[in-house]
């Protein structure tokens, strides 16, 4: 199905029908010892039971997890039975939009395992974008492009953050073009505007890494307004990665031609952990119905950030979380997450 009636990514802080999640399963996620597996399953727990607060929030478990998820998980949130991979569903489910007849929409990316990576598994989770749609009663639409979730930021107006190291990958897109990844995003998603940032976070190029996503850099809370990871150490690589970033917004403008509003949000001092320099970041937070899920580190800069967060987001409740576990299995709240907007009603 390739009609979308104009086509538009709403804003992650727009009404949601429900929150999708993936459950961890064994593998590099769950991890190999009994603490680390009480760990990873505590942790994507204490993301769902959070949101659980405020909507309905359905999780994805593998078959072999059922017994466990069923433990940690709050007796509010669904379970829904697929086989999996891992445990990120912002990167393998589908992106959701809507059309101009109002109805949901499910862009079914191509996934391939953050560009082909040699530590990768995908024969399940590249199933899971149609799957996730098929279980929300949504349009599916197919795009030939390689893409995930966490690779693409909107201002829910035309807007669009994209990274050159995700979207122009050689081991996700050989062969195409800028122009080529915006028309695309154009007919799926309704991008009027693609800014590229040139790379994402350092952490993110090492092994388990996604190569660069926008998520964990830049984050749209409302039109005209960006927050950006703010990394103030000069020892730490993502001190260079921060600036860039900083400064090439600060010189751009969105769908509608309004210069961004820049909001740096400090990074946590917290510059290594036992693999090296962290990508420990505030913006990779999860907006819900009346709600902020922020990553929490244990950190002087915890309470900065929320209060950023709040001004960023007014009227609704910042609800903190332990966010090291996630991130120490690649990622953060935003990437185990995925917004189902509300269908909206249409006038005419």
């Amino acid at each position: 199905m390739t009609d979308l009636i104009t086509p538009r990514m709403p804003a992650e802080s727009e009404p949601h029908a429900r929150t999708w999640m993936a459950y961890p399963r064994e593998g590099y996620s769950l991890g190999d010892t009994q603490a680390e597996r009480h760990e990873a399953r505590s942790a994507w727990a204490a993301v769902a039971n959070a949101i659980v607060d405020f909507e309905p929030v359905t999780v994805v478990v593998d078959p072999a997890e059922l017994t466990h998820a069923r433990h940690y998980l709050a007796g509010a949130v669904e379970i829904v039975e697929a086989p999996l991979n891992d445990a990120w569903m912002r990167d393998i489910g589908p992106t959701f939009v809507l059309g101009s007849d109002g109805r949901p929409r499910a862009v079914n990316w191509v996934f391939n395992g953050w560009g082909a990576q040699d530590w990768a598994r995908w024969d399940k989770d590249e199933k899971i974008g149609a799957f996730v749609a098929e279980q929300a009663g949504a349009l599916r639409v197919d795009s030939p492009l390689v893409n995930e979730g966490g690779g693409i930021q909107t201002d829910g107006a035309g807007t669009v953050l994209v990274t050159e190291t995700v979207q122009l990958d050689q081991g996700r897109n050989p062969g195409w073009t800028k122009a080529g990844v915006e028309a695309e995003l154009a007919r799926t998603i309704g991008a009027e505007k693609v800014i590229w940032l040139p790379r994402g976070l350092t952490r993110d190029f090492e092994r388990f890494g996604t190569r660069g996503h926008v998520d964990i850099v830049a984050a749209i809370p409302s039109a005209g307004r960006v927050l950006v990871h703010d990394q103030r150490d000069p020892a730490h690589p993502d001190h260079a990665v921060s600036q860039e970033a900083i400064a090439l917004l600060s010189q751009s403008v969105d769908a509608s031609g309004r210069t961004f509003t820049v909001v740096p949000v400090p990074a946590p001092k917290i510059l290594e952990d036992d693999e090296g320099w962290t990508d420990y970041s505030y913006i990779n937070h999860y907006v819900a119905n009346g709600a902020v899920i922020a990553c929490m580190f244990d950190d002087p800069n915890d309470q900065v950030a929320a209060d950023i967060l709040a001004d960023a987001y007014p009227g609704r409740e910042i609800v903190p979380v332990d966010a090291r576990p996630i991130f120490s299995r690649g990622g953060g709240i935003h990437c185990i997450t995925q917004n189902e907007p509300a269908a909206q009603s249409v006038s005419g």
